[in-house]
């Protein structure tokens, strides 16, 4: 069973064997047995534990049970009721048959010997706040390959499974790992070029910071965030119209751009608008919490959708920045974790004084809403501002020729034997008032009127209105942010019997769960004190969590790979000590993002080929060990822009609202509650045109009940609850999406034209397009393979031109009319086919 994969269960059958290298280690090899056959009914929840039995903690554990002596007397397994039950052959066996569990002989040896080594107890690891390990030392003959301590935690467990590491891979797939893993974008052939012929001894060291300070870095970052903040472009539910949060998503590019510190980060995200006169900045980054799905359907109830947000806030921060399955609790006390329902409505009380409602009538962003004007609207804003002061103020100052005018108006007004019916009725009455006892309203009303309708001043007020409208309109136009905001007292929050909505239990303050450090002395008990208490250095999983998620970002899977879970559900680290190193060194950088991707790159783990022998794979299938390099299909997202990369198409323009590309006719249409065309309603798909068409696929429009298919298909979220770890998945499907959706058709033209309009032989062209996809040149093999498809595509073309037509019209870019029809159409292929290929879709 001991494959190297992983410590837990695979430890079991040689740990029975009780050889003094592998002594019993309770959260290694006990805690998962327990866990897995034992908490359920004898865990943390005391509504379904049986006979009064806990196992899942010491003090507990080793007390008398209710039938008498306790279950596990320490160092006396044939007094323990425990092991009499496990081993028992009849109905009083443990697990019992009707909960279809069943411990393996060498499950149960090992919980003997357990016991008679004393029952050693350990907290559960997560809940231990991490201390920095030792930097394990290496043999005399691996010396040389270690390039940063990673490295020494790496080769620590290969060589313990007897293993070696890989050579370090060639260039070319060096910078295309890097670039696709640090930018999210393949490099150019120069860049290649560059890297490849740089002798430099830090040539590598160099090509990492010039990749970090790109401002696709930014982009690259923000795309996991992304799917973590459950960030969309439209409400859920009923219609699920459309909302605009791209100021949000434009703060988290700027913040990974800017390496802003993760402690800062999350605050400002969690309770940006508690800090002392927060920025506009620091409120829309507060919207975090606020890309939750918001219901605007007239018959539903507000306070069961209020519920629902605040569910979600809870939850969405628990995975986020816990790790825990604390979503388990709303309902009940957790069934393996030591949370408790009253201790999830403690969490759910920070976050319930927001002053909104669980329905919302507006179309659009819901309230409370910040006003962001962009630098220009700003200016412009101000501008007016200013115009309009001051020309008011002229406008309402005395003017002697203006004023006595006006007195002349007056008399001819009063001396009218009938009131003049275009005069509004307050100047009027006003008017009827003896001069000397006008107040001041009155005088006003008189000048204003006078000023605007009588005098030669009317082509000034002809302005100001002009000017006024101007305002109005560019107020109009300015776009808001959903924040989160605090109600000036807050609500009484309750325990919600069985998590109904309606059914309130016992009430509750803000606090956090026991088996986790107590917030700080003088923290105030709301978002603010919660986001302060995570990322506190006595916190244990905050930053073991995130580094977590930064090493599963460029591995492919997290040295914890439930991400997700942390408790004793997930699994165990297969490097704990190299997690607690990562988690203290990240805090102990001022939690320095770049800093750790920086560790993590340039390690010489990261560095290693990814070819795999099958020896190789046969004992480490999902490379756990990391003898090699992880290979992984791209992020959906990736595939996209790199085909838009190399085909000379992507716009780079950084941040602005979401764009609607390509994308199969009705899919929206189908769900749509009505159809009144307008962009906000998202029921009809307008697709975008020109550049837009083109934007990098991050700021593609992101409907929650119809989300994009084509990132769909290649494992993308819908978006609708918060998403740490994505699936990773093959079917003909994806193979389908590349050979014949409009944007992968279009981009291999695109790149076809391209190579074309360089005057090069026909092998230096293959030699391009393939290289602007994959980075390096294509084998002898390859090119024959590609020169020969290449002959029977023109050869089919010149008696196919409706095939031609169809071909070169897709896609709404120019088609460049310098070349002949067949000749593009055959490149076009080809191009195509090198986009399909599975070394394009892969990072290696």
């Amino acid at each position: 069973m001991l494959k190297g994969v992983c410590w837990g269960v695979s430890w079991l059958a040689l740990a029975a064997m009780a050889t003094p290298a592998l002594a019993i280690d309770f959260n290694r090899d006990i805690r998962p047995i327990l866990s897995n056959n034992c908490f359920k009914c004898h865990g943390p929840d005391a509504a379904e534990r049986k006979a009064g039995l806990r196992l899942d903690a010491q003090e507990y554990a080793f007390k008398p049970s209710q039938s008498g002596p306790p279950a596990i007397v320490p160092g006396k397994p044939d007094e323990s009721e425990f092991v009499r039950r496990i081993f028992a052959a009849d109905d009083e066996q443990m697990p019992p048959a009707d909960s279809n569990k069943r411990l393996s002989d060498s499950e149960k040896t090992i919980l003997r010997e357990w016991i008679a080594a004393g029952a050693p107890w350990q907290e559960h690891w997560s809940f231990v706040a991490p201390r920095r390990p030792s930097t394990p030392a290496v043999s005399t003959d691996k010396a040389a390959w270690p390039r940063n301590p990673i490295d020494h935690f790496i080769l620590e467990r290969l060589e313990a499974e007897k293993l070696s590491p890989s050579p370090e891979a060639d260039r070319p797939t060096l910078i295309r790992r890097l670039s696709l893993d640090l930018t999210g974008l393949p490099p150019t052939p120069e860049e290649v070029d560059r890297f490849v012929n740089d002798a430099g001894g830090d040539a590598y060291e160099r090509l990492v910071e010039r990749l970090l300070q790109s401002p696709r870095y930014g982009e690259r970052l923000a795309q996991e965030w992304l799917d973590a903040a459950r960030f969309a472009d439209t409400n859920g539910y009923h219609i699920d119209n459309g909302r605009d949060m791209s100021l949000w998503r434009e703060w988290v590019i700027a913040s990974y751009n800017a390496n802003l510190p993760f402690d800062r980060f999350t605050v400002e995200q969690l309770a940006g608008d508690l800090l002392p006169d927060p920025t506009v900045d620091q409120l829309i980054a507060s919207g975090f919490n606020r890309n939750h799905m918001i219901n605007f359907e007239g018959g539903a109830i507000p306070e069961e959708y209020h519920t629902a947000y605040i569910v979600d806030r809870v939850n969405t921060t628990s995975t986020v920045w816990l790790g825990l399955t604390v979503a388990c609790t709303q309902c009940h006390d957790h069934k393996y974790d030591p949370l408790t329902q009253k201790e999830f409505y403690q969490l759910y009380a920070f976050f319930h004084n927001v002053p909104e409602n669980g329905l919302d009538g507006r179309q659009g962003n819901s309230e409370p809403l910040v006003k962001a004007p962009s630098r220009e609207q700003q200016a412009r804003l101000d501008e007016l501002t200013s115009a309009i002061a001051a020309l008011e103020h002229e406008l309402d100052e005395p003017i002697g020729e203006v004023d006595a005018a006006q007195l002349d108006w007056e008399r001819e007004a009063k001396a009218a034997s009938k009131p003049d019916d275009k005069i509004p009725q307050a100047v009027r009455d006003a008017l009827a008032v003896a001069a000397e006892s006008r107040d001041d309203n009155q005088r006003g009303a008189i000048r204003r009127y006078f000023r605007r309708h009588k005098s030669d001043l009317k082509p000034r007020f002809d302005t100001l209105d002009k000017l006024k409208a101007e305002q109005g309109q560019l107020d109009k136009a300015v776009p808001t942010a959903m924040v989160m905001r605090e109600m000036p007292s807050p609500r009484e929050t309750f325990l919600l019997v069985r998590g109904q909505y309606d059914k309130r239990g016992e009430k509750v303050s803000p606090s956090v769960p026991a088996c986790l450090p107590p917030l700080a002395d003088g923290s105030p008990a709301n978002r603010l004190g919660l986001a302060r208490w995570l990322v506190d250095p006595a916190h244990p999983l905050t930053s073991r969590v995130i580094v977590n998620r930064y090493w599963q970002m460029l591995f492919g899977t997290g040295l914890v790979k439930t991400s997700e879970d942390f408790g004793s559900q997930g699994e165990r680290p297969s490097h704990p000590e190299l997690l607690d190193w990562l988690a203290v060194e990240f805090r102990e950088s001022g939690w320095d993002v770049k800093h750790l991707m920086r560790l993590m790159v340039t390690s010489a783990t990261y560095r290693q080929a990814s070819a795999a022998t099958p020896d190789l794979l046969a004992q480490d299938p999902e490379n756990r060990l990391l003898a090699r390099m992880s290979r992984l299909r791209l992020p959906a997202e990736a595939i996209r822009d790199q085909a838009l990369a190399a085909a000379g198409l992507l716009d780079g323009r950084i941040g602005g609202p979401s764009v609607s590309p390509y994308q199969p006719a009705g899919l929206w249409e189908e769900l749509m509650s009505r159809e009144d065309g307008k962009n906000w309603t998202a029921q009809v798909y307008l697709q975008s045109h020109g550049a837009d068409l083109y934007r990098r696929t991050m700021y593609t429009f992101w409907k929650r009940t119809s989300p994009p298919p084509t990132l769909s298909t290649f494992d993308a979220p819908d978006r609708e609850v918060c998403t740490v770890r994505r699936a990773r998945t093959n079917t003909p499907l994806q193979a389908l999406i590349l050979m014949n959706d409009p944007t992968y058709v279009e981009a291999g033209r695109k790149l076809a034209e391209r190579v074309l309009s360089e005057p090069l032989p026909i092998d230096e062209r293959l030699a391009t397009v393939f290289r602007l996809v994959v980075a390096r040149p294509p084998t002898e093999r390859e090119r024959h393979v590609l020169r020969r498809m290449l002959e029977e595509q023109l050869a089919a073309f010149r008696n196919d031109s409706d095939a031609i037509e169809k071909l070169l019209s897709v896609g709404e870019s120019p088609r460049d009319e310098r070349f002949e029809p067949v000749e593009l159409a055959a490149w076009a292929t080809v191009a195509s086919v090198i986009l399909n290929l599975d070394e394009a879709v892969t990072r290696n």
